[in-house]
């Protein structure tokens, strides 16, 4: 037998062992990631399902769910796209510490968020006697499951924008002003258009972040059923009273992540095997 075809069996060998270098690891990541949603599923099926799915409680709190965080997604699109971009073409004292301002809320604890909207513009907050004044009362309202959403998710939206528009060759920015643009038309014919898939996917990663906000919810708004009570915040609810319903809940709550990162994936031109 030729040398060289033995020495590409051997290779072949050598690939094939190192590859469980790899599938091993991989694999332990995927079952600890994989099999506890299985099992939250396998309960759920075993359990009164559809009973619990389409209880009064439950819709309720999807309902809010889904409207507080579509609001809370808007206003991050509004707010946070204008910033995004000014952070990424824009040179101006503070852009470091205002990037970080921005990534803070990322990685705090969801406890110290609510705590810090709470003392910031609860009752007896630090602005909660000039809130006052003007007829405002945060606390405990679905203005503030709002903020308390608004406060933890925007700042992934406006990393992924910012990410976007930092991608855009600078040439082709300075090509758009010497055909005679206005930085508006600049910004909204040519920007947009070219970051849209950034924008999408952020506004999307923000969204499913709002929908599962348990910790500043429930510091700052509370848990009133119909008020402020989320799908998160019942799910907490339910454990205490009965697993069922939270495991039910949960599920519900899984499948509805599940639709928006797929629609996130498709966006991105992949599939999900």
């Amino acid at each position: 037998m030729p040398s060289h075809r033995l020495s590409g069996q051997h290779s072949k060998k050598t690939n094939s062992q190192l590859d469980w270098l790899f599938v091993i690891p991989g694999a332990f990541l995927v079952l600890l990631l994989g099999l506890p949603l299985a099992a939250l599923l396998f309960r759920a099926v075993n359990s009164n399902f559809w009973l619990y799915a389409l209880s009064e409680s439950a819709l309720a709190a999807l309902r809010l769910s889904l409207i507080t965080s579509l609001i809370s997604v808007a206003v991050s699109i509004l707010v946070g796209t204008p910033l995004a971009y000014a952070l990424a073409h824009w040179k101006f004292p503070g852009r470091t510490l205002t990037g970080l301002l921005i990534d803070l809320p990322v990685v705090l604890p969801p406890s110290v968020a609510g705590l810090a909207l709470l003392i910031a513009f609860g009752r007896q907050g630090v602005f909660g006697g000039l809130l006052s004044m003007l007829g405002l009362q945060l606390p405990f309202t679905t203005l503030a499951v709002i903020i308390a959403q608004t406060f933890v998710s925007a700042p992934l939206y406006v990393r992924s924008a910012r990410i976007g528009f930092e991608g855009i060759d600078p040439q082709l920015e300075e090509a758009t002003y010497v055909e005679g643009a206005t930085q508006w038309q600049m910004f909204w014919l040519v920007m947009l258009p070219l970051t849209g898939r950034a924008l999408i996917s952020g506004a999307i990663l923000a969204w499913t972040r709002a929908l599962g906000e348990f910790g500043a919810t429930i510091m700052f708004a509370g848990n009133l059923e119909g008020i402020t009570q989320t799908m998160p915040l019942a799910i907490y609810l339910g454990f205490e009273r009965n697993l069922d319903v939270a495991v039910v809940l949960s599920v519900v709550l899984v499948l509805v992540s599940v639709a928006l990162l797929g629609l996130m994936r498709k966006l991105d031109g992949k599939q999900i095997h």
